[in-house]
């Protein structure tokens, strides 16, 4: 008799991910990068973001190490906002003493959507410890709003 077992996909995906890696560290090597193809070739990356409201602002805090804040590009058009720039490398392109070089380089270019209520036309960005922080004040509309729940009693007794 044949055993049931549940189908999961994304362990298929995994499995067929973990044989490419494999693939690629055979025919390149040991020491190259496993998603070179995705970084050398295109040249950009993307900054993570934080995105989250306190003291009555809007703040968006991007992850840019070794970006120069003067490479940093921020606009605003509509309810949307455009943080663009690029990480430079210092690295000589000999890249000698590398095994394999795993930061991203390049462009970048993140465009998120604020919320109805948001001023910008004071909008204000600072640049500290490789995070960049860019804040808006928000109206009261744009500010997470608390909903209580309210629980109905259960009552202990039984039908007839």
């Amino acid at each position: 008799m044949l055993e049931l077992k549940k189908w999961e996909p994304f362990k298929d995906l995994s499995i067929v991910q973990r044989e490419m890696d494999d693939m690629f560290r055979r025919f390149f090597g040991t020491f190259a990068p496993l998603n070179f193809l995705r970084k050398e070739l295109k040249g950009e990356w993307y900054p993570v973001m934080d995105l989250y409201t306190k003291d009555n602002k809007f703040v968006v805090h991007a992850d840019i190490p070794g970006v120069d804040p003067r490479d940093v590009d921020i606009s605003v058009t509509g309810n949307l906002l455009t943080i663009k720039g690029e990480r430079k490398s210092d690295i000589e392109e000999k890249k000698e003493g590398y095994m394999f070089h795993e930061t991203s380089l390049g462009v970048f270019e993140r465009t998120i959507t604020l919320p109805e209520g948001v001023d910008t036309t004071n909008i204000h960005a600072t640049y500290k410890n490789g995070v960049l922080e860019v804040t808006m004040p928000a109206k009261a509309e744009a500010l997470p709003k608390k909903v209580k729940v309210e629980l109905e009693e259960v009552t202990g007794k039984k039908a007839a």
